[in-house]
């Protein structure tokens, strides 16, 4: 097991491709202007994509988009876009979704071989009636679409289910394998929100399994009266709590965003008890006047966040 964790750290560390930007314990209360938040510390190479849009006018939906493309372009990830650890049978499955400030949304789910689902999940906003497309049927609609079979198969992935065979007993390791999300929530300069979420899944999940990512109110809800929120983690347990929603709901109520999180988070706890010991699970929220947050269940969470001020990388508050 030694053998095995130091695998996923290094493996993880190397997947980033960047050096760290000053970590900052705090967020400060607001920015001006412009902002976008990203989850984790590969955060702050999607805000930079998301940015470019941003900081020359372009639009909260334009720069989400940009922002998960990027994450899931990054073929040394193991945690999403087709570089991804399959699941148990081996393959590679990939779950998305966006929306704007208009309500309209977009996603898929259990999706194979398309290199860029959230960009998927907007052509179906845009262009159908429906919300969400699954499996065989999202991957014909992005074929008949223009989307392109892309067969890539990451080798450090390859390496880490053949150990995951051997090691069966395995269990996931917090802040490691549970940081399977790329979530980025943006206001622009017209003060519009957007976001988008993209994952590869759980490690070694049972095939057809399908967490909160690509699920509208539980991995990521936007609500252009109120403010965005978007979740990593333990994909069930965000589900459970319609997670995403529930802090833009208490941000509507009064809450900061940071509190609105931890309201979600301690709810979390509350309702699972000691099971949340064992997981964990991360809000980050952005509200309409520019304040944003984040709190998780354990330590080591960490956002990005790109405003006037630069990008820098913030420790999460946390329960435990």
């Amino acid at each position: 097991m030694t053998s095995r964790r130091h695998f996923i750290k290094t493996s993880l560390t190397a997947a980033t491709g960047m050096s760290l930007a000053p970590l900052i314990a705090q967020a400060p209360a607001s920015s001006a202007g412009p902002i976008v938040l990203s989850t984790w510390n590969f955060g702050l190479e999607t805000n930079k994509s998301a940015w470019e849009i941003l900081s020359v006018g372009g639009t909260a939906l334009d720069a989400v988009e940009a922002g998960a493309r990027k994450a899931e372009d990054d073929l040394h990830s193991t945690s999403v876009g087709l570089a991804g650890w399959p699941d148990r049978e081996g393959k590679t499955t990939l779950d998305a979704c966006i929306m704007d400030h208009d309500y309209n949304c977009g996603s898929v789910c259990f999706l194979e071989q398309i290199k860029n689902p959230v960009s998927v999940a907007r052509k179906l906003m845009e262009t159908t009636p429906h919300v969400m497309l699954a499996g065989s049927g999202a991957q014909q609609w992005a074929f008949e679409n223009g989307f392109e079979r892309d067969t890539y198969v990451n080798p450090e992935a390859t390496k880490a289910y053949q150990e995951w065979l051997v090691h069966s007993e395995y269990q996931p390791i917090i802040n490691f394998e549970n940081h399977d999300t790329i979530g980025i929530i943006a206001m622009d300069a017209a003060g519009n929100l957007s976001g988008a979420c993209s994952t590869s899944g759980m490690a070694f999940k049972i095939r057809g399994r399908v967490g909160d990512s690509p699920i509208i109110g539980a991995g990521l809800y936007v609500d252009n009266e109120v403010g965005a929120c978007t979740a990593t983690g333990t994909g069930e347990e965000v589900i459970r709590i319609a997670g995403s929603h529930l802090v833009v709901e208490k941000m509507r109520e009064g809450y900061s965003p940071v509190d609105a999180c931890k309201y979600a988070v301690q709810r979390m706890i509350r309702i699972r008890k000691e099971k949340s010991k064992e997981i964990q699970v991360g809000f980050i929220a952005i509200n309409k006047a520019g304040e944003y947050g984040g709190y998780c269940i354990q330590p080591g969470f960490q956002y990005a966040v790109y405003n006037q001020n630069g990008n820098v990388l913030l420790d999460s508050s946390s329960h435990y």
